[in-house]
């Protein structure tokens, strides 16, 4: 019996060690901590899921191989201290990991305790983008952090045309980071934050005064777009003093980030039609079986309603129970030890030696950011860079009390008006033409678009920059008598009609830039525009060039521009022979010399067979030049018997016809505009020349004419004034003078002895300069456009500048007119001279042929030397060639006679 006994106390410890064992590798509890403020919305949400989802996992034994999951929850009360001991208390409790904090601020703390203790610490709350895995290895974001909410917004703001945004957010990590983020994505889209609104933290602002001197500064600046990045008590109270001091009205954009989604969806206490017409987005999840069940339990609760964030939270611990039951099937083991480090550390009350370190915590970790899976949220993966895979959200208007979604913005496809999940599978399409949202109801229940930005009200005027000039004050100048910001001119006249058409007002004032001895320097003047430095805008003859496009932001160009040269010329017209200038002298001689060619070719052609081309030489020669020449007038194509000389006539008459009209029509020209001479033909000739040339003192040709084309500045002379120019060209101080084409019309409107030589080699405008991405240049161009198209800008031009003292259009005249060549008609000529050549060919091979056919018998019995024989020959064939072609068949014919005559009387002879 003894025996026995003793056997069964030998099995039941060696059972107990195998249970021992066990325990050790398969704990019955895996402790999960959590973090959060029970008495906010998002503890409560999340306190909800985690226990849905500890009784979820826990539901089937076999899932993690008979141990259970246990989610051990502090309440941080929102206080940093509490939430740095809820920490430490865990870390003494072996979990394997911690889901929070809940905020930003203690992320950054706590994840340096997660990093010595390797316990993976995840978050679905703190969604700062500078929580950086490298600088944090064991925080997990298991939501998309605020880097793509952010990027949501910049890419709304830009949709809707808008370029100046304010931001107002907590000065909390989470919020000031999120806000940084924003200002990245605007810039990298010309956007930009004007103002950041700084309230103090959410968990100490009690009253409205920080939040009502806030928004009192926003009332009078420039931007109406105002994104709000704070939490639900904040938010709260920013709509509810907006609304009263009438920052809710028509004009206003407010886009409110995920807070105010979450607190709709929460179902807690809020007005919501004082947030009429708010934007807000919400973390996109999915449409699924899965999600309506669970929402469906949610609702037996009625403590609080179901927002997207109580969906991450039941898929965060999901994550981790996912995570533990590959670890274990794996072989794993979950073992914790001490920290070496911290057993070195004494203290009188601290007992930092019983914070347990998490020997298994990297492999648990690797296994968290292998997960895929498909929760409520839907899929479940992370990026290599820890980011959660394919980051979406719904964007929704407040209207009339409830809220109404307009749209979806997803990392993959932007903006849509169907769910992101569609476009996963097709190639990403961030264009411009692919961007939609729909209608939106916005404050003050208008349904058109905000502006996004008006006057600031804060009594100042609109500083505008004109400069002072010396010279052509027809452009812009200091009204006589009166005080400094009188202004009257061309530009100014332009400006004030854009203004009137704006449908907001834009009080302002003129301020004279230069002492007005000398124009001004253009640069500097829009240089203090982009600077912001004595004035808000620039207005008055400002070219548009590129190196100022840089700095500034210029409206449409009101009136075209572009250099020229201007030189001294003589007139041409009054020369007797100025009916000879259409053709140049080598196409006069060509043309003179084919009228003799083919005149010459008719009569070889046409010397047989026409008795108009025979007779005596003196005769045959008045012909032929009274032919040739009178062709022209079409009136001797009948005159021609040969099929060759009419075929030589028709070609020969088609060029004719051509060189005519040409010359017609350059003749015409040449008379009917002045033809000016001068040595300067362009600005080629000017670059090629060694003379001086002017420029307006202020003006960019300077520049233009030293960096472009390269001419010495030492060739260069500054002129002041329309009379400073004259004398200049006048007393050949300069050779010519470039400038641009406004200056120079007005210039040559009382200067006749001057004109413009070539065309102009620049092309720009002038146009008003308003510093970077300022909304106003948008608006005045519109405004521009509508003065051109009603034709108010051109009355405008005509007021001021259609005048002219000079009888002659001098000013209007480019250049000499073209002389026509023989280039230009070369393949003319060259159709008619092988026309000729074919024909002659022809003639000369059918006349040798009727010759050798024809030739007369020779009447002398003796024989001729060599010589004699050959001259002979020629000149038998030279008389038979002059010879008119009807009597030589006349006499071949009586030669035929003759000798079948002869021939019959030898028959008889021979008979008789």
């Amino acid at each position: 019996m003894n025996c026995v006994l003793l056997g069964f106390i030998v099995l039941g410890a060696f059972l107990g060690l195998l249970s021992e064992g066990a325990s050790t590798s398969r704990p019955r509890v895996i402790k999960v901590g959590a973090i959060f403020g029970l008495n906010t919305m998002y503890g409560q949400t999340a306190s909800l899921a985690f226990k849905a989802a500890e009784e979820d996992v826990n539901s089937d034994l076999s899932f993690l191989g008979g141990s259970k999951l246990r989610i051990m929850i502090i309440d941080a009360q929102r206080s940093g201290f509490l939430s740095i001991m809820g920490a430490l208390q865990f870390m003494e409790t072996d979990v394997v990991a911690i889901i929070g904090p809940q905020t930003s601020i203690m992320a950054h703390v706590l994840s340096h305790l997660a990093n010595e203790l390797t316990v993976p610490m995840l978050s679905f709350t703190a969604l700062d983008p500078t929580l950086s895995p490298l600088q944090f290895p064991f925080f997990v974001q298991t939501a998309p952090n605020d880097l793509f909410l952010m990027r949501a917004i910049a890419e709304m703001i830009t949709y809707y045309g808008w370029s100046d945004v304010v931001a107002l957010y907590n000065d909390d990590d989470n919020s000031r980071n999120g806000v940084t983020a924003l200002g990245d994505e605007l810039e990298e889209r010309r956007c930009k934050i004007s103002y950041k609104a700084v309230l103090p933290l959410d968990v100490v602002i009690t009253s409205p005064a920080e939040i009502i001197e806030e928004l009192t500064k926003i009332r009078g600046m420039e931007s109406r777009i105002i994104v709000v990045n704070t939490f639900p008590n904040t938010g709260k109270m920013i709509f509810e003093e907006a609304e009263r001091l009438g920052m809710m009205e028509k004009g206003y954009v407010w886009i409110a980030t995920t807070w105010l989604s979450s607190l709709v969806d929460s179902d807690l206490p809020l007005d919501l039609k004082s947030l009429n017409g708010v934007l807000t987005l919400r973390l996109h999840t999915p449409d699924s079986r899965k999600k309506r069940d669970f929402a469906a339990r949610w609702k037996k609760n009625k403590t609080i309603g179901l927002n997207v964030y109580g969906l991450y939270a039941y898929d965060t611990v999901w994550i981790i129970a996912q995570a533990v039951k590959s670890f274990l099937e794996a072989g794993g083991n979950l073992t914790f030890s001490h920290d070496a480090k911290l057993s070195n550390l004494k203290g009188e009350a601290l007992n930092l030696s019983a914070l347990s370190r998490f020997d298994e915590g990297p492999q648990l970790l690797d296994y968290i950011m292998r997960t895929k899976m498909s929760g409520l949220t839907g899929p479940v993966q992370f990026h290599r860079d820890r980011s959660m895979a394919q980051p979406s959200y719904d964007i929704i208007n407040v209207v009339d009390g409830g809220f109404r979604q307009i749209g979806y913005w997803s990392n993959h496809s932007g903006l849509s008006t169907v769910p992101p999940e569609s476009f996963y599978n097709k190639p990403s399409n961030r264009s411009s033409s692919n961007q939609h949202l729909n209608s939106v109801t916005w404050p003050g229940g208008t349904s058109v678009t905000p502006r996004g930005w008006v006057f600031p009200n804060n009594g100042k005027l609109l500083r505008i920059g004109v400069p002072n000039r010396a010279s052509f004050k027809d452009f812009v100048s200091r009204v006589n008598g009166s005080s400094n910001h009188k202004v009257q001119g061309y530009c100014i006249d332009v400006f004030e009609a854009a203004v009137k058409l704006l449908s907001y007002p834009v009080p302002h004032e003129f301020i004279f830039f230069g002492d007005g001895l000398q124009n001004p320097n253009y640069n500097d003047l829009v240089n203090k525009v982009a600077i912001g430095v004595g004035f808000d805008a620039a207005v008055g003859d400002i070219a548009i060039v590129t190196k100022r496009t840089r700095i500034v932001d210029y409206t449409q160009p009101y009136i075209e521009s572009g250099l020229v040269v201007v030189a001294p010329v003589t007139a041409l017209n009054e020369n007797p022979w100025a009916f000879l200038r259409p053709f140049t002298p080598p196409m006069w001689a060509v043309t003179a010399s084919f009228f003799m060619v083919v005149g010459a070719v008719i009569w070889i052609l046409e010397h047989r067979t026409n008795d108009e081309f025979r007779g005596p030489p003196r005769r045959q020669i008045i012909t032929i030049l009274w032919f040739t020449f009178s062709t022209m007038f079409f009136s001797h194509r009948e005159n021609t018997t040969s099929t060759l000389g009419r075929m030589v006539l028709l070609i020969w008459l088609f060029v004719v016809l051509i060189i005519t009209s040409s010359y017609t029509a350059s003749l015409t020209s040449m008379l009917t505009v002045q033809q000016l001479n001068s040595p300067i033909k362009g600005v080629d000739t000017l670059i090629s020349s060694s003379g001086r040339i002017g420029f307006q003192v202020g003006s960019f040709a300077e520049n233009y004419m030293i960096d472009e084309l390269n001419i010495a500045r030492s060739r260069l002379v500054a002129l002041g004034s329309p009379q400073e120019y004259a004398t200049a060209l006048q007393n050949g101080t300069v050779s010519a003078i470039v400038d641009e084409r406004p200056y120079v019309d007005l210039f040559l409107s009382d200067y006749c002895k001057f004109a413009i030589r070539g065309q102009e080699f620049t092309r720009c405008g002038w146009g008003f300069a308003f510093p970077r991405d300022s909304p106003l240049a948008v608006d005045m161009s519109t405004a521009i456009l509508g003065l051109s198209e009603t034709g108010e800008l051109q009355r405008i031009h005509d007021r001021w500048l259609s005048k002219s003292n000079c009888s002659s259009p001098h000013g209007s005249q480019s250049g000499d007119s073209e002389q026509l060549n023989v280039h230009s008609f070369w393949g003319m000529f060259l159709v008619c001279g092988i026309a000729c050549l074919v024909a002659l060919f022809i003639h000369f091979v059918k006349v040798v042929r009727n010759f050798l056919k024809h030739k007369p018998e020779e009447e002398e019995k003796d024989i001729p030397s060599p010589e004699s024989s050959r001259l002979k020959k020629l000149q038998t064939f030279l008389a038979y060639i002059d010879e008119k072609e009807e009597e030589s068949k006349r006499r071949f014919k009586r030669k035929r006679s003759s000798l079948s005559m002869n021939a019959n009387s030898s028959i008889s002879s021979r008979q008789i």
